[in-house]
């Protein structure tokens, strides 16, 4: 009859073998293996979060998910802008989500390309709806979004250090009203 442990590690050397990773017989490779993935876990959760975050317009939670030094660059056509700093950021982000009256994101592929010690990158794309009235119309834009980052491990737990927002395409549209 088997443990719970060892039914636990098998289902996870399932799992990576299912998520890609190679599996060796070696009892470091699959600490080393477990460690990585749940890395990636953590990772897919805290752009989650984000965007959870961003929908119910928690702006003092959303900035925690960065470091108190991050940068923000928003580019968007040909504006690019820059905030430094957790209060600098939460700023920024609360007056962009305060002009509207629906925030909502779909998070799309996020592919971590290195995690090396309590660094990593990644690449994540999101859907953003954003809802507003604008004369007398409710109006509805679509945007679609690919964020380039840079995390840091700090205290055990993931923080944005630099996130590079490339809004790629939008497109908005007046909302018909329900009778």
């Amino acid at each position: 009859m088997k443990t719970k442990k060892q039914s636990l590690v098998k289902a996870l050397v399932c799992m990576m073998v299912v998520m890609g990773f190679a599996c060796t017989q070696n009892n470091a490779s699959y600490q080393e293996e477990i460690n990585v993935m749940q890395d990636k876990m953590a990772l897919k959760e805290l752009v989650d979060v984000f965007s959870n975050l961003a929908d119910v317009k928690d702006v003092e939670a959303q900035v925690l998910l960065f470091t108190e030094d991050a940068t923000v660059t928003s580019i968007s056509g040909d504006r690019t802008s820059t905030f430094g700093g957790r209060a600098q950021i939460g700023e920024a982000f609360g007056n962009f989500l305060n002009r509207f009256e629906v925030v909502y994101h779909i998070n799309g592929q996020q592919v971590i390309e290195s995690i090396a010690g309590d660094h990593a990158t990644g690449t994540a794309y999101c859907q953003v709806v954003l809802v507003a009235e604008a004369d007398g119309k409710k109006m509805m834009t679509t945007q679609g979004v690919r964020y380039k980052d840079e995390y840091v491990k700090v205290d055990g737990k993931w923080l944005i250090a630099k996130r590079t927002s490339n809004f790629l395409w939008s497109d908005t549209k007046t909302m018909e009203q329900a009778v």
